[in-house]
């Protein structure tokens, strides 16, 4: 069975829909989920699905080994960043090359990079009159939502839309499309080991 490493920073409903999903087959399994944010939501979303989860701080992750000898323990065939706000250290992309990725609640490139998350997405494709947005999922490398685009999904954006509205929709995306994305990688990844073997 694939094993999933999930890291997030706030409510975690990503990381909730991806252990619901893998719980009903025998692909993979959310190992565990890692969050910068000791209060965040996501830590008692993941008890109430008996998922293993912890917090950690810059230290754990950017200075000493503690996260990086986490990880290398588990041996996750997939990092997935679910609203996970800090940057993604190189080492750790260097250890697990082409086996993190990250979703952005935008049509990358537009509206991607440092402080563009979340409701400063929503605000600005209103601000800016979009008529469309989207959800962009992609390999995480050295720069902020630079790395390669995996999947992207659009919806239409109303003129009467609040960054609320867009949020809303912009969810709805992530649910339907996050985890199906998820598992198609790790159904190339096993194909890609049999070829290798064979």
């Amino acid at each position: 069975m694939k094993r999933i490493v999930v890291f997030a920073s706030g409510s975690g409903t990503n990381a909730e829909n991806l252990i619901n999903y893998f719980n009903q087959g025998n692909l993979a399994k959310v190992e565990l989920v890692l969050t910068n944010n000791a209060s965040a939501k996501v830590l008692e979303r993941c008890k109430l699905l008996n998922t293993s989860a912890m917090s950690f701080n810059r230290f754990s992750l950017y200075e000493e080994n503690h996260v990086e000898q986490l990880l290398l323990s588990i041996q996750p065939d997939l990092i997935v960043l679910a609203g996970f706000l800090w940057k993604f250290p190189e080492k750790l992309l260097t250890l697990f090359p082409e086996k993190v990725i990250n979703i952005h609640p935008a049509l990358l490139p537009k509206y991607g990079g440092k402080g563009m998350y979340g409701m400063n997405v929503h605000r600005a494709v209103v601000n800016n009159r979009e008529k469309e947005s989207g959800i962009t999922i992609h390999y995480v490398n050295e720069n902020y939502d630079e790395g390669a685009v995996i999947f992207q999904a659009s919806c239409p954006i109303d003129s009467a839309d609040s960054a609320d509205d867009v949020a809303t929709k912009i969810h709805d995306l992530e649910m339907e499309h996050f985890p199906k994305v998820v598992s198609g990688i790790l159904k190339s990844q096993k194909n890609h080991s049999k070829n290798l073997n064979t």
